[in-house]
């Protein structure tokens, strides 16, 4: 379920997906197919994970990343649900095809 919500999505983005919904900071967005599909990709990682151990995992890797870097941009770009999201977000069949726990095969030590 798609809502505008700015007061939800953070600073500097667009949106953000909290289960069920995709919270956007500006209703122009639900025409933005790859935004959309970027966050039904989270959609689907947090309903694989149960909804609570996907946040829990997705605080833990940033944190993780940021005590590397001491860079916000940087830790977020290395989230393994993120770097899934971004590598087939252009990919508008991608959620057809993939396979359980896809966001595995981005993990990164």
């Amino acid at each position: 379920m798609i809502r505008v919500f700015k007061h939800i999505v953070p600073k500097g983005y667009r949106g953000i997906t909290i289960f069920p919904f995709i919270f956007l900071k500006q209703s122009v967005s639900k025409k933005d197919l790859v935004l959309i599909n970027h966050e039904k990709i989270h959609l689907q990682q947090q309903i694989e994970l149960l909804i609570l151990p996907f946040y829990i995992w997705y605080v833990l890797e940033f944190l993780y990343f940021y005590l590397k870097s001491f860079n916000w941009n940087k830790a977020y770009q290395q989230i393994s649900f993120e770097r899934e999201a971004y590598s087939n977000e252009k990919d508008l069949n991608y959620l057809k095809s993939r396979s359980l726990w896809s966001f595995l095969k981005y993990v990164k030590p």
